[in-house]
């Protein structure tokens, strides 16, 4: 039991969803162990939340994602099924029955060498290269250590990282993951591409009692439960998966918080217009139905638009990567979940999924974008009340929905900074020197965001967290950094330094404005402009023209719902 720690279940639906858990798993092991390396006590944020306790067979403690993932047949590749803490439970299966047994044979996967130091059931592995045995997080102090000696890791590249099970550094509980044997990863022919054929498939008693099994054993052993974060992609079958998913939780766990992560990878080429047409559709009908049974959604990709127009990826001012990559979009889009989920993971002052939702949600919001500065510009000396004048509103924050650049209204926002020493939050100025700005006549590091958020937008509902603990990005953690930053993560003031970059500061948003009114309303248009009768096996996949037509109304719905009112032009 994780004792009163407001726990909150994932649901990982799709390989693209995997890609951004993977990642964001990996940050938060890196966190764990550095913490354990350093005999530091309970940090700001609760493990607990995302994790859980458990035991194997054998005696031994483990610490493992509280999650559920689905993905297709042939994405694993050389991680088992069951996991590796719990040994070889289809062996004991088959030992134990006694009738006739039929062996297939298929040709497996050879093992990734750079996970072959994956952290055991027993350890982590310290920054140093030592190999430390440690006992499971508990809240109420750090583990005890003990040490041995362990090889020094490889690091995962963007050439070996195939699948996302290629650079998981995490181990998953056995029920953790969920294969669809019906439908394959790789190859031309029986994928899983349209909405139709996902929103089926859990209508499967087969996969319907597998997810329902999975999510009991989960639910079942939390005391204080606020919720299920879900990522999905968006842009493949995966969509329908999301919206029956959805509709299950809503129907069978009332009152706790759904918050949808609606997950597309990078920019798409015109030179495949079928594989862009049902994303488009994927995407229209995922957010409909989403929405619809989740208390918020919210679109993550580093494309420009949701819609048929192409439109460049986002770019970072200090951040070089390859959009066509999912192993790079997916580390910068699990960053930024790592930073704008802390409001309901924060140890102390905590704001529950439900709470979060219904500040951004109002008036039928339910679709929300995300923004962040990745990492925040900050020249080591600098303040925060200095370094926020010269980043500007939030136009220049960088966007991670798929929905333009902010603009017109802002209604509601949750806004994070994290990974600043406590030394650097508030001005240093002399007493009797003149102050640049209100920012600068601030106490504490909260009141100068608070300060600056209300400046920026003085009619929008805000909520501003400070996180002193940074994101950590060591390997596998694709190196995407900029020469000009310091291993911090802060922006150097002389030459480059030649060490890799271990953790940054991070400014992340989630945000309610007009934006979305628009982008929801140039996703109904290019609908209404196909011709899905072109399309007969997306219709045949289970949608119908009234599907259609049910999906373009609701759009414009929503789109409608952000049109003027609540809040002050950027």
């Amino acid at each position: 039991m994780a004792g009163g720690a407001r726990e909150v279940l994932t649901l990982q639906l799709g390989h693209f969803a995997g890609f951004v858990g993977a990642h964001w798993w990996n940050q938060q092991d890196a966190a764990l162990r550095d913490a354990a390396d350093a005999g530091e006590p309970p940090g700001e944020l609760c493990p607990d939340v995302l994790y859980r306790a458990g035991r194997t067979p054998s005696g031994q403690d483990t610490y493992t994602p509280r999650l559920v993932l689905m993905d297709l047949k042939g994405s694993l590749s050389s991680l088992k099924q069951e996991g590796g803490l719990y040994g070889d439970r289809q062996l004991d299966a088959a030992i134990a029955w006694q009738g006739k047994l039929t062996t297939h044979k298929e040709e497996l996967c050879p093992p990734n060498p750079y996970l072959q130091d994956l952290l055991s059931a027993e350890g982590v592995l310290s920054s140093d290269g030592t190999w430390r045995v440690r006992s499971i997080p508990n809240g109420k102090g750090p583990p005890p250590l003990t040490a041995a000696t362990a090889p020094k890791p490889l690091v995962p590249t963007e050439s070996s990282s195939r699948v996302w099970s290629d650079f998981l550094r995490v181990h998953l509980h056995p029920r953790s993951i969920c294969m669809i044997q019906k439908y394959n990863h790789d190859g031309e022919a029986g994928r899983l591409e349209a909405f139709g054929q996902g929103e089926r498939l859990l209508k499967e008693p087969r996969y319907l009692e597998e997810l329902e099994d999975r999510l009991h054993f989960f639910v079942e052993e939390c005391d204080s439960l606020q919720g299920f974060q879900i990522l999905c992609d968006l842009h493949n079958g995966f969509s329908g998966v999301g919206a029956t998913a959805t509709e299950l939780l809503r129907d069978e766990y009332s009152g706790r918080g759904i918050i949808t992560w609606g997950l597309l990878p990078g920019p798409y080429s015109l030179g495949e217009p079928q594989k862009n047409i049902y994303r488009l559709l994927n995407t229209a009908f995922g957010l409909v139905h989403v929405s619809a049974h989740s208390s918020l959604v919210c679109p993550l990709s580093l494309g420009g638009s949701l819609g048929l127009r192409p439109e460049p990826p986002v770019t970072f001012p200090h951040l070089r990567y390859d959009a066509t990559l999912p192993f790079h979009c997916a580390a910068i889009l699990a960053t930024a979940l790592d930073t704008v989920t802390v409001p309901y993971r924060r140890r102390s002052s905590p704001v529950s999924m439900v709470q979060l939702a219904d500040m951004l949600n109002s008036s039928g919001k339910k679709v929300a974008t995300a923004a962040a500065a990745i990492p925040f510009p900050l020249v080591p000396g600098q303040c925060l009340p200095d370094a926020l004048m010269q980043l500007g509103g939030a136009t220049a924050w960088t966007p991670l929905s798929a929905c333009g650049r902010p603009s017109g209204a802002r209604f509601a926002q949750s806004v994070v900074l994290r990974g600043l020493d406590k030394a650097c939050l508030t001005s240093r100025l002399a007493p009797g020197t003149r102050l640049p700005s209100p920012l600068h006549a601030c106490d504490t590091g909260e009141d100068v965001l608070a300060q600056y958020l209300q400046q920026q937008q003085p009619r929008a509902r805000s909520s501003a967290h400070l996180l002193l603990a940074p994101c950590k990005v060591v390997p596998p953690y694709p190196c995407l950094f900029s020469p000009s930053l310091g291993r911090h993560g802060l922006l150097l003031d002389g030459p480059p330094s030649g060490a890799a970059v271990e953790s940054i500061p991070v400014l992340g948003a989630l945000c309610s404005s007009s934006t979305l009114g628009r982008a929801l309303g140039d996703l109904a248009r290019d609908l209404g402009k196909l011709d899905v009768r072109r399309w007969a096996s997306f219709m045949d996949a289970g949608v119908e023209q009234g599907d259609v037509e049910e999906a373009l109304q609701e759009l414009g719905s929503l789109a409608q719902c952000y049109q003027g009112g609540g809040g002050l032009a950027d």
